[in-house]
């Protein structure tokens, strides 16, 4: 063969190449449109916010060819049905926390925070690195459902009251506005728990449908207002150590994306993730003080509603646990992972923060 047939023959070739490449090229990156339903009001903007960067990073990892729409709660489904509606299909999408779907099957509170569960550290950590996604998963596949972590809020505040809680004698007849297995709990104790969305609360606390709420922590706390119907500010959440909040998928439409799109909707989701809780650790602080100066009164629960509330969520993990061996399987996972992780945590972390905290106090920060 001389060179200038080479030559020509290798051009063919490569203009071959390229009009196989093109193709397999588009099929890898298609153009689509999604859409995300939110739990969450706009007002709340560290929760809503979460879905609109998802959509962003998903944007600009893909040059605009995937593009999800974001919703905020109520705009085209109720705050508390946006996984219902990705499951039927109706959206794509959402941005929620799996407890409010308890009704269904205790075992989604696992997806989000039990009682004395995990805190944001291990509950990040038995997710990505436990086998925590993968088993909450396999439960949600009988639900037409994939979830990835996609939020966290950190430990949250124990709620507003409308009167002192000393003892666990005055949380009985309580009308509570609390999710998830923390109702069952508290229902153990005298508390009648109610199950409202966000932007609905403060009304229901102002006319006195509920006598107690609780939400997330101090930033949102002071933006919903309810330091203005309940004075009395509770801590801890013991319900909420580290909740996390999901983006759930409809399971078909997920599994026929491009590998790509889902290796970036998946790389979308951790940035999310660490974003919430970085979010809230830098505002909380600013907003407990502005609460405390306008006059909301810092109480934190007593070590007798503590023990007494404990024992009570032990019992109801037994209960559920003898007849639903989906949840055993995943909070069995849950607590062999705490109690490791607590292991660790006591020695070098809480030994830190502890000294650190003193100084804190000490004014020597």
């Amino acid at each position: 063969m001389n060179r200038r047939s080479f030559f020509r023959q290798a051009g063919v070739a490569g203009v071959g190449a390229a009009a196989l490449a093109a193709p397999a090229i588009a099929q890898e990156s298609p153009e689509i449109t999604w859409r995300l339903t939110s739990s969450f009001p706009k007002s709340l903007d560290v929760l809503f916010n979460s879905s609109t960067e998802i959509a962003k990073s998903v944007s600009e990892a893909t040059d605009g060819k995937f593009q999800i729409q974001t919703f905020a709660a109520g705009e085209i489904v109720p705050p508390l049905q946006a996984a219902d509606a990705v499951a039927a299909g109706t959206v794509e999408m959402a941005h929620t926390c799996a407890y409010y779907y308890v009704g269904k099957d205790p075992t989604f509170a696992l997806g989000t925070a039990i009682p004395f569960g995990l805190n944001a550290r291990l509950a990040n950590s038995w997710f990505t690195v436990g086998g925590g996604t993968a088993l909450i998963n396999e439960f949600l596949a009988g639900h037409n459902l994939y979830a990835l972590p996609a939020g966290n809020t950190g430990a949250q505040m124990g709620g507003w009251f409308r009167k002192e809680i000393k003892t666990v004698d005055d949380l009985k007849g309580l009308k509570m506005r609390i999710a998830g297995l923390a109702g069952q709990v508290m229902s153990k104790v005298g508390v009648t728990p109610q199950q409202i969305a966000g932007g609905d609360v403060y009304a229901a606390l102002e006319k006195g449908t509920i006598d107690a709420t609780e939400f997330v922590g101090p930033y949102d706390d002071h933006k919903l207002g309810f330091y203005k119907v309940a004075k009395y500010y509770y801590y801890p959440a013991w319900w909420e150590g580290g909740p996390t909040v999901h983006a759930f998928f409809n399971l078909e439409k997920f599994n026929a994306l491009p590998k790509r799109y889902q290796r970036v909707l998946t790389d979308a989701c951790a940035r999310a993730n660490a974003l919430m809780l970085e979010s809230y650790d830098a505002l909380n602080a600013k907003a407990l003080r502005q609460l405390v100066a306008e006059g909301a009164v810092l109480k934190p629960f007593s070590q007798d509603i503590l023990d007494v509330c404990y024992k009570a969520a032990q019992e109801t993990y037994a209960e559920i646990s003898a007849k639903n061996p989906a949840f055993k399987k995943i909070y069995d996972s849950q607590q062999a992972f705490k109690k490791d992780g607590y292991l660790w945590l006591q020695i070098a972390d809480y030994s830190f923060d502890t000294f650190m905290m003193i100084q804190q106090r000490n004014g020597n920060l």
